[in-house]
């Protein structure tokens, strides 16, 4: 199968440049031709008016969570979890976890998401839903040390793993999920990094979310949890590390040491008043540093291009330094650092020889003109409404804005007939 991406404006190299091709073969970019002949190809989709980039990539998500969206609002983190989502989770079951799952991905290919990083429940259902939607993922068990299933709920990641691991045209990786470090004890942390190592896995955790989180470890065990976590090994497996907003200086040195990465959630931690992370600092070290949505619970979307916008107007007030992120590099924490994130070395750009995950961004929309500089109308005015095509593995999942794999219509319903199912038996 060849498809032709004709006369497209395309962000590569960290700039874009007008009226480009881009050729694929099957599920990987093969060429930039320059006098491409549409007879040569089995698909031509016309760019014209179109921005092309890699695929936007969300480094951190519970994607079953749309289920409490508006359902817990205007609450502090350890409040909103204890009080509700953690009981109301009790209740969630493989059905409920599916159907929401397919609203996520639904709701993250049309904003133009192409890869996700998730942690949550039932995950062999989540994987499911990857798999049937043609999105890439990669998905960890949500383990916590402190609850009775804690060795049932490692198990599982180690089985899935094993199940699920590769699959999907190599479009399902598997990380273990040990939770956070106020959740999971010493002793399970070192469970989850021998597991992780005996498998080759990497692991997707919660680090330094809040300032409470942060005084309650440095209280309980005399060090931050980002030294604690590299004491335990946690880091040598390859870490994402999701939030990072209470990090100093000594912290942000280690995460430098053991290449850590870090799921920024500029929307989530506003809305949980969890503070805003030093992002230009982790930049200025050398981290790389992603862009995340979390649970559409917890900042009521999963538009990762409204991420984009606040990383790249909080930190310059919370600085006052009207330098901090600009707009490349909020483009780029949504692509190639994302991918980054991940661990992938084969997404992220529009290169020869990488994956055809590619989103096409419609530049016709009012906010786009006067067309002085894509480059910043991309970073401040565009919306996840401009996205037209999106490009999987090379197959498309999006084209003029209108799903081409998805029933739309029964996701919703599903969504709707879970969510009444859930809340009723609770």
């Amino acid at each position: 199968m060849k498809t032709l991406i004709k006369d497209v404006a395309l962000y590569k190299d960290h700039v874009i440049t007008e009226h480009q091709n881009i050729e694929v073969t099957d599920s990987v970019i093969t060429g930039f031709p320059t006098s491409p002949q549409a007879g040569d190809y089995d698909e031509v989709l016309e760019g014209r008016s179109m921005l092309a980039l890699p695929g936007f990539v969300n480094t951190h998500t519970h994607i079953a969570m749309t289920v409490f969206r508006s359902y817990a609002d205007d609450m502090q983190l350890m409040d909103w979890l204890e009080k509700k989502i953690w009981p109301a989770e009790d209740k969630l079951d493989s059905d409920v976890v599916y159907a929401q799952t397919m609203l996520g991905i639904a709701e993250m290919i049309r904003c133009g998401t192409t890869s996700f990083a998730d942690m949550y429940f039932f995950m062999d259902d989540v994987a499911r839903a990857v798999e049937a939607s043609g999105i890439r993922a990669a998905l960890s068990r949500g383990l916590t040390g402190v609850t009775p299933n804690a060795q049932q709920a490692l198990q599982e990641n180690k089985e899935f793993y094993k199940t699920w691991h590769g699959k999907a045209d190599g479009r399902i990786t598997v990380m273990f999920g040990p939770h956070a470090p106020y959740t999971c004890p010493p002793d399970y942390i070192r469970q989850v990094v021998e597991a992780a190592g005996e498998l080759g896995a990497e692991v997707h955790t919660h680090l330094c979310e809040t300032k409470g989180e942060v005084d309650s470890i440095v209280k309980q065990y005399g060090k931050s949890p980002i030294a604690l976590m590299d004491e335990l090994g946690l880091f040598d497996c390859g870490c994402l590390a999701a939030h990072c907003v209470w990090v100093d200086d000594a912290d942000m040195d280690i995460m430098v040491k053991k290449g850590v990465r870090v799921a920024h959630n500029p929307g989530s931690n506003l809305k949980l008043a969890s503070g805003i992370a030093p992002v230009q600092d982790m930049l200025k070290k050398g981290i790389v540093v992603g862009l995340g949505t979390d649970g559409a619970s917890s900042n009521n979307n999963l538009d990762i291009m409204e991420e984009m916008h606040l990383a790249a107007f909080i930190h310059k007030a919370h600085t006052l330094d009207p330098l901090v992120v600009p707009a490349e590099s909020a483009v780029n924490m949504m692509t190639e650092a994302g991918a980054a994130c991940l661990g992938y070395t084969d997404i992220g750009k529009l290169e020869t020889g990488y994956k055809a995950d590619i989103t096409l961004v419609d530049r016709e929309g009012l906010h786009w003109y006067p067309k002085n500089d894509s480059m910043s109308l991309l970073a401040y005015s565009a919306n996840s409404f401009d996205v037209d095509t999106v490009m999987v593995n090379g197959k498309v999942l999006l084209k003029g804005k209108e799903f081409t794999t998805l029933d739309i219509e029964k996701i919703k319903a599903e969504a709707e007939r879970t969510k009444e199912k859930l809340f009723s038996a609770l």
